[in-house]
């Protein structure tokens, strides 16, 4: 129902309520069992059983639980318990994550107001939120939170901070005037006041027209629960990959056991050996080296000021192509700040950061001036300061305001100045005060100076106080205010208006000691118009440059806000957001178009303004649909449906409400836009390192794989035993896997475009790389194997411990030209200490299982002859000089 086109009378009908008198006690029971408490519902959550089980029901972890089951009916219990283990560690690593429940909900509950004020049976009573009815007349003032969604009947000054709700900044102006208009946005329904909000000045009372899940909160709720999360490109990645590996297992296993048997074994021995095929093939090690890579990249962006509540959510940063930014308090600092005055035809401007009261004040020309050597200057600041409730104190090192924003500002901008409360009340004593009106748009007071003259001090909306001047300060004197100055005046509001600014009117008039005020009528009439303050909740200093480096890095940034046009318009110019071919779209005409429509222009829009919570999410999944990998900031209530639904969602972590840190994947310790570009940048170095191990794990597969196949071929033994195997899968691979994931970036990693999330773990010819080095590293195996099997045919052990040393140092050399997809010789081998350390501690570890008697029998292992070491480290280095030379030769050419 349009409730606030409707008046009083209209809704006391539909409602069937009486705004003098309340509804009866019988009447509230009779609504709460129809329609249910005013409360937030939660959806079905799953057990914690379910979520553990949840976690092994991949695909690449059941066919391993089937090799544990095999394994064990083989008898091959260490094999078996090996890899039960993994299973566990990797199911209990993700089981952790997702027990991180979503508190969403949990943080919108607390949004709701404990107690609320309620006429029943006309009385006055304090009742539990969670007890109010549709019907129900509730009253509020300042400081009170709004318990359910209420048309304003009665307001008294009301003013009420929705920029959890809405986006907007600056705390709305109420009314109880109906409204004309049919579809309006949450920010422009003056009439309405919406449950969780905060009243800021004033009171009001209205009557209750939606509780629970029907209210604005309680859709956003809604929105929250249906929103689905992003599987993220790497998921999908490792997913497809896990597959084509288990695929390629088990072909080889059918191929080898048809192969042994057609050559004359028994099938228990062919089918062991398919077996450990399969074992070969299955990089165990890598579910759980990258949850540890990512966790290791979740550290260094901890560093960096940003905190990642999802594991897989960090390497989605890095093929980010849209940044879709809230502007108050992500791009702005929420913090309304003077920066222009105007008086007499004079222009100054004042700058300094949020509400630490230190700035310079510059003229036109852009000259430094002394503000105490201005005399009209002085008086604009003064009176300013005067007329005004607001208070300024410092905590944890931070300047803080207490009371209405746009009072905070006319407050610190005096006390750049140099005036301080103290200091002006020292000069002046207040009288009289008539307080802000909504109607009036005027707030007056009446002070006395130290040699007992009166002034009237009145700040306004400049159209109102303009209305009620008879004279202007014009050159320091006092002139009529002619048509001709009062166009001049227009002109200087249009200006400061273009550039976004919220300008106030201060004005006075001189009364003499006799003369009784009786009233504000009386006040504010016949006054002098002194100047105009011109202020805005000004951009972050250093998103400018971030938002410039994300350009550079292929990233599209997208200003999402819920303020009007205008104000939209001039911060994304400043910020260097919107150019000449940037299109702006408002909440309106976004309401009027379908999903379609908006999928066809959304890539040229650049600022949507006046937005409400479902066109956000709305416009994240048109950008979806385009193929965009979206990263959406946010800090309020209103933000977190879309905060949720995007690949990547950030909230600010100083001023983002509870609900939008719950929703989101990454939260932003110091609410710096340029911390999400540090992000981006970690995400993509993540990624490149996650490739760099997927290439040096599966390069020692296939290695494995080829030595056992291609010696069933040729019908010798098998080279490596099962537990050898998962022994190099693990430890020798698992430890250097882990050292290239703490690889640095490189320096380009912030030039190149985003990768496209379709672009698979083996594009940019690493499939090639893969296979051409695990064929080489499986040959020198082989040939080691072969070369000692034939010169001692009845020691088949010794045989397998020389082929297991060769395979362990072939890959062990092989890791250091997995650091760069360019060349060998693209960076320091020694750059990365951890890996010198990890390549170290794996040789150390091979010995000790070759030369140690307790752990012989169980990896099949015995001592290698000194002589055989020089055949094992020549034939392990051989394709790395194979690769070195086929580099130089390609260099000549």
């Amino acid at each position: 129902m349009k409730f606030h086109q409707m008046n009083k009378d209209q809704i006391e009908k539909i409602l069937k309520t009486n705004a003098q008198t309340g509804l009866s006690e019988q009447e509230v029971k009779k609504r709460i069992q129809q329609y249910g408490f005013n409360e937030l519902e939660e959806g079905e959550k799953q057990s914690t059983l379910l979520i553990f089980f949840s976690q092994f029901k991949d695909f690449m972890v059941l066919v391993l639980l089937a090799a544990t089951l095999v394994s064990g009916l083989l008898g091959e219990y260490i094999d078996a318990i090996a890899i039960i283990a993994i299973v566990l560690i990797n199911g209990l690593l993700g089981f952790f994550q997702e027990r991180k429940a979503e508190k969403s909900l949990q943080a919108l509950k607390e949004l709701s107001a404990p107690q609320v004020q309620v006429l029943r049976n006309d009385q006055w009573v304090k009742t539990p939120s969670k007890e109010v009815v549709v019907g129900d007349v509730i009253k509020f003032s300042n400081g009170d939170r709004i318990g359910a969604d209420v048309r304003l009947i009665e307001v008294n000054s009301l003013e009420i901070e929705e920029s959890a709700l809405t986006g907007e900044s600056l705390p709305v102006q109420k009314s109880c005037r109906d409204l004309n208009e049919s579809e309006l946005q949450l920010g422009d329904m003056e009439n309405l006041a919406f449950k969780g909000t905060m009243v800021t000045r004033g009171s009001g009372k209205g009557i209750v027209i939606a509780t629970g899940m029907k209210t604005a909160m309680g859709q956003i709720a809604d929105l929250l629960q249906k929103a689905e999360t992003m599987i993220t490109p790497l998921q999908r990645r490792l997913e497809q990959l896990g597959k084509i590996l288990i695929t390629v297992a088990l072909l080889l296993t059918v191929l080898v056991v048809v192969i042994g048997v057609f050559r004359g074994h028994d099938i228990y021995t062919m089918f062991l050996a398919g077996v450990s095929l399969a074992v070969a093939a299955i990089p165990e090690g890598l579910p759980a080296i990258v949850t540890v890579a990512l966790s290791l990249g979740v550290q260094r962006m901890i560093k960096q000021k940003s905190i990642v509540r999802k594991l897989p959510a960090v390497e989605t940063l890095g093929c980010a192509s849209v940044i879709c930014s809230d502007k108050t308090g992500t791009m702005t600092q929420n913090k309304m700040t003077v920066t222009h005055l105007w008086s007499g035809g004079e222009t100054w401007t004042v700058d300094g950061i949020g509400y630490e009261p230190k700035g310079k004040f510059y003229n036109a020309k852009h000259q430094l001036i002394h503000p105490e050597r201005e005399k009209v200057l002085q008086q604009l600041l003064t009176f300013g300061m005067l007329c005004n409730h607001a208070e300024i104190f410092k905590k944890n090192n931070k300047f803080t305001i207490d009371g209405d924003p746009t009072e905070g500002a006319l407050l610190v901008a005096a006390m750049k100045a140099g005036y301080t409360r103290k200091s002006v009340l020292k000069q002046f004593s207040i009288i009289r005060e008539f307080p802000f009106d909504s109607t009036r748009k005027m707030m007056t007071v009446i002070v006395k100076d130290q040699s007992g003259r009166q002034f009237i001090v009145t700040k306004g909306a400049p159209d109102v106080v303009i209305g009620e001047c008879k004279a202007i300060l014009w050159d320091e004197q006092l002139q009529q205010l002619t048509n001709e100055k009062k166009a001049k005046v227009q002109n200087a509001v249009d200006g400061l208006a273009s550039l976004a600014l919220r300008t106030i009117a201060i004005a006075f008039k001189p009364v003499s000691e006799n003369e009784t005020i009786l009233n504000e009528k009386e006040a504010e009439k016949d006054l002098t118009f002194i100047g105009l303050q011109g202020m805005i909740d000004p951009p972050r200093p250093e998103v400018k440059k971030a938002v410039k480096e994300c350009k550079a890095a292929g990233i599209k940034t997208v200003m999402i806000t819920g303020d009007h046009v205008i104000t939209a318009k001039a911060i994304a110019k400043q910020l260097g957001i919107l150019t000449n071919e940037g299109k702006i779209l408002d909440g309106k005409a976004l309401s009027k178009m379908k999903a379609d429509e908006l999928e066809n222009i959304v890539n040229d829009v650049i600022v949507f303004a006046r937005v409400s919570p479902e066109h956000k999410l709305k416009i994240v999944k048109a950008l979806q649909n385009n193929g965009h990998v979206v990263a959406m900031t946010g800090d309020g209530v209103n933000d977190a449906p879309a905060i949720k639904a995007a690949d990547i969602g950030i909230a600010m972590g100083i001023t983002g409400t509870d609900v939008a840190k719950e929703a989101s994947s990454l939260v932003l310790l110091d609410d710096n836009f340029a911390t999400i570009k540090s992000a981006i940048k970690e995400g993509r170095n993540i990624y490149e390192n996650i490739r760099k191990f997927v290439r040096y794990l599966l390069a020692s597969n296939v290695g494995e794989i080829l030595v056992m196949l291609f010696a069933m071929i040729l019908a010798f033994p098998l080279p490596l035993v099962p537990i050898q195997i998962l022994w190099v899968n693990l430890v020798t691979d698992g430890l250097p896997a882990m050292a290239l994931g703490l690889d640095k970036p490189e320096g380009d990693v912030m030039k190149r475009k985003p990768r496209s999330p379709k672009e698979g773990v083996f594009a940019r010819g690493l499939a090639w790389k893969v296979i051409s080095r695990g064929f080489l590293i499986g040959m020198v195996t082989l040939i080691a194997f072969i070369i000692v099997y034939n010169q001692y045919p009845e020691e088949l052990i010794y045989a397998q411990t020389v082929a297991f040393a060769t395979l362990v140092l072939a890959q062990l050399i092989h890791v250091f030209d997995c650091r760069s997809e360019r060349s060998i010789f693209a960076r320091n081998p020694f750059g990365n200490p951890y890996l010198v350390w990890a390549v170290i501690s794996s040789i150390a570890l091979m010995l000790i299982v070759i030369y140690y008697p307790p752990l012989q029998p169980i990896f099949n292992t015995v001592p290698i002859d000194m002589r055989d070491w020089l055949l094992i480290i020549g034939l392990a280095s051989l394709p790395t000089f194979l690769l070195i030379g086929s580099l130089f030769a390609r260099k000549t050419k």
